[in-house]
């Protein structure tokens, strides 16, 4: 947010003016003001670390602070930029300041740690400056080829080495040392080791802020690395004390044969299902039986297919939520259960056998059959009736068998291109968050764009993937979906706006005229050619996405109004509320709405709601038309 010498660092903390510029800076790329316990963090660390710098005759290493990580909402407190003292190449040092006074490792696992002012267990911080060190070389193309040039350092300015010796324990390499101030003198040694007193650092920085963001590694695309091999995805902070207490706590269960329940929560692109590969990837390398579950046929199918490309028994461990209706309690030492917040009421459907209609509880199932069940959910993504994955349900079904649940919240984001600005900007507009809708304004991470028609929309998107981009069409479900073509037979165009059609996605398991099954609508280039819905969306991402608002959902006025006669969903019964259709359906397009990694367009089949987007919109963006 803010890059200067650290000469001009420590002057512009002492006028406090530097600290304003963070907070003006923060307002801009977050909509909303920084805690008052983050600007006592600036005031009281950034001049500490500048005062350290210049004592050490490091005034001209460039001092980026609050550095924003590529592709996600993450922020380093402080990156240094220089030249390294023998090398004469770039040299940068990701520093990690923290005002702990004393912290104490975790008694089950030295990579996470207590601190008084905090309930739960948090990242150690020679963990947490590890894992920014090493995205930072994963995802800027500056140093993807040059990891030797990137160390990270945790400064504990008020500690003691007495209040943190216990968590050196997990000190390993140059991305992850701890300083405590009591030993400034031996940390001011190890930056001059680093950073030459000769050169300035403005030029490093400048390369580093000029490296191309390295894509985002698509989940599907690697996820048989992550089941069968390696880890492909750095897991950082919260979501690294999540896969950790999973990790413990599966540990736990096995030596004292008890039930654990983890629920992780988060919004869209904070890392669920990532954490959740890792964790059936790491579960089944150590031998542990576990299984992921979801209540999604796409996600489920696309895992089965690219995660067990080769592997049969690795195909075997993706299931559906009603998959344990008959399973032997506690078969499992741990069940993953993503998406979790489509858990429905009961695993029967029309289809179940009469002996199986016991009328349990499908959480009760989930919860039963593993030693840890471990619920990966946001309570905002519900689009159907009937789904209940809350965290109040799953804590009250474990309460009643008297099972320990413990709750780790997801705060950052890796959608949108980590724009925290672009997702509160569609809550705000879609009424689900208060205040009203906001103009956007652009933060560089997130490309937002207004289409005048269909047309021009599916032409930018055409240009973007001959770029290289992934790009899909989605719609809110306001077109009747025709019965699947005979091979050979042209797919029907079933929407149609004005003299624009396309087709739905599949709803088969099998290819039809080039197009791809339903589970593979998102991940198959040839998905493009079929206008996407929120059921075989939910749960993905692709770089480019474009939206089309039907005419459920219109401005009037000042407010927006639904028409559930325009919706042609199936699921919406007579029986189903105004209101539960009304917040299903605002739902419905904030899904839509985020599943771009790099931009969305979105088009209104509406002239009044068209020419409100533009109002919001603005200028700011270039134009589809204008590309």
């Amino acid at each position: 947010m803010f890059r200067a010498s650290a000469t001009s660092v420590a002057a512009r903390a002492l006028d406090s003016s530097l600290f304003l510029h963070l907070t003006e800076r923060f307002v801009h790329m977050h909509g909303y003001r920084p805690g008052a316990s983050e600007v006592r963090s600036w005031e009281r660390s950034i001049p500490v670390l500048a005062a350290t710098l210049n004592d050490a005759g490091l005034g001209d290493v460039e001092m980026m602070l609050e550095y924003a990580l590529p592709l996600n909402s993450k922020r380093a407190d402080v990156v240094l930029a220089g030249v390294h003292p023998v090398t004469g190449e770039p040299s940068y040092v990701v520093v990690e300041l923290k005002q702990w006074s004393q912290a104490l490792p975790h008694e089950d696992d030295p990579t996470l740690c207590h601190v008084d002012a905090y309930a739960h267990p948090v990242l150690n911080p020679i963990e947490q400056v590890r894992r920014y060190s090493e995205y930072l070389v994963n995802f800027n193309g500056a140093v993807a080829d040059h990891g030797h040039r990137v160390n990270g350092v945790a400064f504990l300015h008020n500690a003691t080495e007495f209040g943190v010796s216990g968590l050196r324990e997990i000190e390993r390499d140059g991305r992850g040392l701890l300083f405590t101030g009591e030993r400034r003198g031996a940390f001011i040694d190890h930056l001059r080791t680093l950073l030459s007193a000769e050169h300035p650092g403005a030029r490093a920085a400048d390369e580093l802020c000029d490296g191309v963001a390295v894509p985002s590694k698509q989940l599907m695309s690697v996820a048989a690395e992550e089941v069968r091999e390696r880890t492909q995805f750095v897991l950082l902070d919260e979501q690294q004390v999540a896969y950790r207490m999973v990790l413990n706590a599966v540990q736990k269960a096995k030596n004292a044969d008890r039930k654990e329940v983890v629920i992780v929560t988060g919004g869209p692109g904070t890392g669920k299902s990532v954490i959740a590969l890792q964790l059936l990837g790491e579960l089944y390398r150590r031998g542990v039986p576990a299984l992921h579950a979801t209540g999604s046929q796409s996600f489920t199918k696309t895992m089965r297919k690219i995660a067990g490309a080769r592997k049969r028994e690795v195909q075997d461990l993706f299931k559906y939520f009603n998959s344990f209706m008959t399973a032997e309690k506690n078969t499992l030492g741990a069940l993953i259960c993503d998406e979790a917040h489509r858990i429905r009421e009961t695993s029967a459907n029309r289809f179940t056998r009469a002996g199986l209609r016991t009328g349990r509880a499908q959480i009760d199932e989930l919860i039963d059959v593993a030693y840890v069940p471990v619920f990966f959910l946001d309570e905002h993504q519900v689009v159907r009736p009937g789904e209940m994955g809350t965290v109040a349900d799953i804590k009250e079904a474990a309460t009643k068998r008297g099972i320990p649940c413990h709750v780790v919240p997801l705060d950052s984001q890796f959608r949108c291109g980590g724009s925290d600005a672009y997702l509160r900007w569609v809550v705000r507009l879609l009424g689900l968050e208060s205040g009203g809708p906001v103009t956007w304004d652009p933060d560089g991470r997130m490309q937002l764009l207004v289409a005048d028609s269909p047309q021009e929309m599916e032409a930018f998107l055409e240009a973007r993937r001959a770029q290289g981009y992934g790009a899909r069409m989605s719609a809110g479900y306001c077109w009747r979906w025709s019965p699947e073509p005979k091979p050979g037979e042209p797919l029907p165009p079933d929407v149609v706006i004005g003299d624009w059609a396309r087709p739905w996605n599949l709803r088969g398991d099998r290819a039809v005229s080039g197009a791809p099954p339903s589970a593979l609508w998102a991940t198959a280039p040839a998905g493009f050619g079929q206008v996407g819905c929120v059921y075989t969306a939910q749960g993905f991402e692709y770089d480019w996405s474009g939206v089309i608002l039907g005419p459920d959902l219109v401005w009037r006025g000042d407010r927006w109004v639904t028409d559930r006669a325009e919706s042609k969903d199936p699921v919406f019964k007579r029986s189903t509320s105004d209101g539960d259709v009304d917040r299903l359906i605002r739902n419905t397009y904030k899904v839509l709405l985020t599943r771009g990694m790099v931009g969305t367009v979105v088009y209104s089949t509406d002239p009044e709601t068209r020419a409100k987007l533009r109002e919001l919109v603005g200028d700011r963006e270039r134009q589809p038309a204008a590309v």
